[in-house]
Formats: C-alpha cells, structure tokens, sequence
C-alpha cells in the first residue's frame, strides 16, 4: 500500500493516508458538484489527521450524516466522514487536495448523491 500526504491550500489541514489511489468518485450531489471534489474512499483505519481538529469547519445538510470538512481560512474542502449505504464508517478524501496527483489520471466513478 502507497502512502500519500495532503491538506487545504494554506496548510492548516493537513493528514495522511495510506491504501491504493486508482479510482475516485464523482459525487453530483449539491455541495460536491460546487466543489468539484473527486473523492477517494477510504476506512478510517486508513487516515490519519495530522492537524488540530480544531483548526477545520465542519458543515452538514439534508439528512446531517455526512461531516463535510473544510478550512476555514483558505475554504478548501478537503475530507469528509460518513457511512456507506451498508452501514461502515467512511473517509471520502478530496483527492485534489493529495499532494503529487493528478486527478485526471484517475478511473472517475459518477455516484448519484443527488438522488439520496
């Protein structure tokens, strides 16, 4: 498994994860179409949160069961925390905010959040 390092723009978010990046989803819900975030799930076993938590803004909406994480000061989404439909703990990772990767590079999956 790769190890792969990222964070907001400005670096007051930062972590760690590790696992195989190959395909990320792209949610067309309303806040990850805005966003244009590419996620990359991973279990939280997986991921690690290098920076205070205290030092990010959390957003929710809808049902409220996904955390959608952000930095307060440079506005970068960066991660979010939810559940699967089956029920396991989920980490989506904004993969434009990994270090040394190209999202374009990736398998892109479409996920039809705006039907949830």
């Amino acid at each position: 498994m790769m190890q792969y390092e990222g964070g907001c723009h400005c670096g007051n978010i930062k972590f760690t994860a590790t696992g195989e990046l190959q395909t990320v989803v792209a949610c067309n819900c309303s806040i990850c179409s805005m966003h244009g975030s590419l996620h990359w799930l991973v279990a939280p076993a997986h991921f690690s949160l290098l920076s205070d938590p205290a030092r990010m803004s959390t957003y929710t909406f809808h049902r409220h069961i996904i955390r959608h994480h952000f930095c307060p000061t440079c506005g970068c989404a960066t991660h979010n925390e939810g559940v699967t439909p089956d029920g396991r703990p989920i980490i989506a990772i904004n993969s434009r905010c990994i270090r040394d990767i190209d999202p374009a590079q990736l398998t892109i999956k479409p996920f039809d959040g705006r039907s949830l």
